[in-house]
């Protein structure tokens, strides 16, 4: 498959990772600036929508093909954003969002992916986890919610479950919403200013914040042990929203682009149809 500079530039190299040393406020692949991304990013819309489409339309041929974005990031890190700027670019009827929060009751009687199964897409979708499996190996870590030898396992039983997702016709999109810690500070403190935004706001982000190494550390781990040929990371400079939002987008369509995604071919005669149609008396 073809990809963009974009896509080139944000996939994670293998061997260990440093999140230190990516730069939170960069834009890799792109050289336009803020007003050049937002209209990159509109300009895509067109080819979104036709290719999302094609791959609506190729179910009912009995295609099991269908796409998932994983966004993973830190608290302000911009996953609604990229919802509303992004995913909102394509037909809402092709999507399935699925965010997952503190697991229920029933759900923790169950292994940690029986949530996650239940909320994959159907043939034909286009679907976005907020938040995600990976939940169970990022704050399971760092608060101790599961042992470390359970944290262990969870790494490989996430790798065959995506591996498996793949052969079964999921393309998987993993997004790491990459910000710094100054950054995330600048948008707490804009929720508290905005009367409008305080329900955006949790006491609890700031006890998350003062866990900022320990979560950079489970971050690194996690992308080390799951970035697969089959399923691979991408890590997005998330500082600049514009940047964050036209990257993802980027993702997106060159992965639709690679799917090779063709219209199903009439199982009926299309020319009798037409002459039905055309010989029809008008309805009243």
């Amino acid at each position: 498959m073809t990809t963009s500079a974009i896509a080139d530039a944000l996939r994670l190299p293998g061997g260990t990772v440093d999140l230190t040393a990516i730069d939170t406020d960069a834009a890799p692949g792109f050289d336009g600036k803020k007003a050049d991304g937002k209209a990159a990013l509109a300009a895509m819309q067109p080819e979104l929508s036709d290719l999302q489409e094609r791959l609506w339309a190729e179910r009912t041929a009995g295609s099991q093909r269908r796409v998932l974005l994983v966004l993973q990031g830190m608290d302000t890190s911009g996953k609604g954003g990229v919802l509303r700027h992004t995913i909102g670019l394509v037909d809402p009827q092709g999507v399935r969002i699925t965010s997952f929060k503190a697991p229920t009751e029933e759900e923790r009687a169950h292994d940690f992916l029986w949530r996650i199964e239940r909320g994959l897409p159907d043939a034909g979708y286009v679907g976005v986890f907020d938040r995600s499996h990976y939940e169970d190996v990022l704050i399971a870590r760092v608060r101790g919610f599961a042992d470390p030898g359970e944290v262990e396992r969870r790494y490989g039983a996430i790798n065959d479950f995506e591996a498996r997702l793949v052969d079964q016709g999921v393309s998987i999109i993993k997004c790491m919403l990459h910000i710094s810690p100054d950054e995330q500070k600048e948008r707490l403190a804009e929720r508290l200013a905005n009367p409008e935004k305080h329900w955006k706001y949790n006491p609890g982000d700031l006890d998350e914040r003062a866990r900022w190494p320990a979560y950079r550390e489970a971050y690194e781990v996690a992308l080390h042990r799951t970035h697969t040929d089959a399923a691979p990371w991408y890590v997005v400079p998330s500082d600049k929203k514009w940047y964050r939002n036209l990257a993802v987008g980027q993702l997106l369509l060159d992965t639709l682009r690679g799917l090779d995604l063709q219209w199903p071919t009439a199982d009926f005669d299309v020319a009798a149809e037409q002459q039905r149609l055309a010989e029809e008396d008008s309805v009243q």
